[in-house]
């Protein structure tokens, strides 16, 4: 299995499959890189490179003591790109990989990149503010974290009844990402909780000048697109957002089939040909 090293010695895994031009994808909070397991046949028989990595403290990556911020994070993906000297990248992100993605384009340009796919994203702003009045209560956000800290599994049952919105999946696809969740650290995820619903993108997505494309549930309980979505597709200039009715967080397996076929639209032809096509 190949590995790679971080800039402070980390070992991440990561999976390299197909040829073409590289898609890259950044997984999402608490799950690893397993969770594109839907949509790499497709897109790798499509013509596409898929490289995708598990993130720090996560799946088969090192678990090292820090390093749960998003600089730090965005400066791992940095180092992948770069080993794999990859250019004219497609980055696909879903839920935190999607914050994830936008600080590497701070930090690092946009020079290796040409487009994003943020699937149900979790940007611009989660928690609730003076100015950011319909984010989510504190005390939701902290009984939550709580109960991460004390009952991973009771959290995942309580979380894994409206994860796929209304498309039907099997009780094994429900387990198969509560396994992933399960078998991470607790401290990893509060700490990696931590970031994703304080962090403000809202400076940093108007910044963004390469074409991209939003697919996001309007059943969506854990970013609920009105919060998320919608906001983040409004404030990326001449960003698509393509809503999937009755779909919730989990629509990368639930859906995979409409998934894989947006991102395939939208990765060969761009913007343009993706919304004439939809």
């Amino acid at each position: 299995m190949p590995f790679m090293q971080t800039t402070d010695a980390t070992s991440l895994f990561y999976s390299d499959w197909g040829e073409g031009k590289a898609a890259v994808f950044a997984h999402a909070w608490a799950l690893n890189s397993d969770m594109w397991a839907y949509q790499i046949p497709d897109l790798t028989d499509a013509g596409l490179r898929c490289v995708t990595y598990d993130r720090r403290g996560h799946g088969r990556s090192d678990r090292p003591r820090d390093g749960y911020d998003y600089d730090t994070l965005a400066d791992d993906l940095a180092s992948l790109i770069e080993l794999l000297d990859l250019h004219e990248i497609t980055l696909i992100g879903h839920s935190l990989g999607c914050s994830e993605i936008i600080r590497y384009l701070s930090r690092h340009g946009d020079t290796r990149v040409e487009r994003l796919v943020l699937l149900a994203p979790t940007t611009p702003k989660l928690r609730k503010s003076i100015d950011n009045p319909d984010g989510l209560d504190e005390t939701l956000l902290a009984a939550s974290a709580k109960l991460l800290r004390t009952d991973v599994p009771q959290w995942c049952a309580d979380n894994a009844p409206p994860f796929f919105g209304r498309t039907p999946v099997s009780p094994g696809l429900t387990d198969w990402v509560i396994r992933q969740i399960v078998d991470t650290q607790p401290k990893v995820l509060l700490d990696t909780a931590t970031i994703f619903t304080t962090a403000d993108f809202r400076a940093e997505l108007p910044s963004i000048r390469v074409p991209t494309l939003v697919l996001h549930g309007d059943a969506d309980a854990s970013a609920p697109i009105k919060l998320t979505g919608e906001k983040t597709a409004a404030l990326i200039p001449g960003s698509r957002l393509v809503v999937y009715n009755g779909s919730g967080h989990g629509l990368y397996a639930a859906d995979h089939e409409r998934v894989n076929a947006d991102i395939l639209t939208f990765a060969r032809a761009g913007v343009d040909a993706c919304t004439a096509a939809l």
